[in-house]
């Protein structure tokens, strides 16, 4: 991975992750921007407080890309009740299902049904591969799916998630429409880790994929920007050290 590829020639699919309305409108005016993801730590911290309000508003503003909206509910019965009502809220929606409920039960039966019934399902909060096999086996054959994977969440423990996704992206084969999604990448690097490693999407919020100007950027030219930044801001900040004084015995 030593050539950085320019952002033209990732293959990778860029999606923007947020519930800052404002931000997801300046997102969606950027072409290279491909999808939308959210959920509802995201969303409360946004300030939403009326779920269908905020999704009618991100659906006028985003009406031609995929967007992600999440279920709530710990319950199985009901998140397929609200899974089934999300779906109908556009043609560019895929619901996120939890691969498990807060107990740990998983929730592959769920997906199977709601797979086969033709709603396009984002299986999200996956850490481990033997979840991927599972929702992968749960997914109608030929139906369009989305596995998130939280690789940046994996790292967090210590682990390298990237042989992990590269295992997943190869189980994934199983089902062709299905993509497999970087979720809670940490920094610009692992847009390229995921694109290395076959992933289909990344999801990103809008303060990481802003560096994208960055992309390769010569580490010389970057060097002398990060002193002349030291510089400019010790002058604006006044600080002085005074002249050396000797003490006499």
């Amino acid at each position: 991975m030593s050539e950085i590829p320019s952002l033209d020639r990732l293959r990778i699919k860029l999606f923007a992750d947020g519930a800052d309305l404002a931000g997801i409108r300046a997102m969606a005016e950027k072409p290279y921007i491909r999808g939308f993801t959210t959920n509802p730590t995201l969303m409360r911290r946004a300030g939403v407080t009326d779920y269908r309000a905020f999704a009618g508003a991100v659906l006028a503003a985003v009406p031609d890309r995929p967007i992600s909206f999440e279920v709530f509910a710990d319950e199985f019965d009901e998140m397929e009740r609200q899974a089934i009502e999300i779906a109908s809220w556009g043609a560019n929606v895929n619901v996120k299902i939890p691969v498990t409920d807060t107990k740990g039960e998983s929730s592959a039966p769920l997906v199977a049904r709601l797979s086969r019934r033709g709603v396009q399902v984002n299986v999200t909060a996956m850490f481990a591969l033997e979840q991927v096999r599972e929702i992968v086996e749960a997914l109608a054959p030929g139906a369009p799916a989305i596995l998130s994977i939280f690789a940046g969440r994996i790292a967090d423990t210590g682990r390298d998630p990237v042989p992990l996704m590269r295992e997943a992206v190869a189980i994934a084969r199983a089902r062709p429409l299905a993509e497999v999604l970087w979720a809670s990448p940490r920094e610009l690097l692992n847009v390229i880790h995921a694109d290395a490693c076959g992933c289909h999407i990344i999801t990103a919020t809008n303060d990481l994929l802003d560096k994208l100007g960055g992309l390769g950027k010569d580490l010389h030219r970057f060097s002398r920007e990060t002193v002349a930044m030291f510089h400019r801001d010790a002058l604006i900040a006044g600080y002085s050290i005074g002249a050396r004084t000797s003490v006499e015995a």
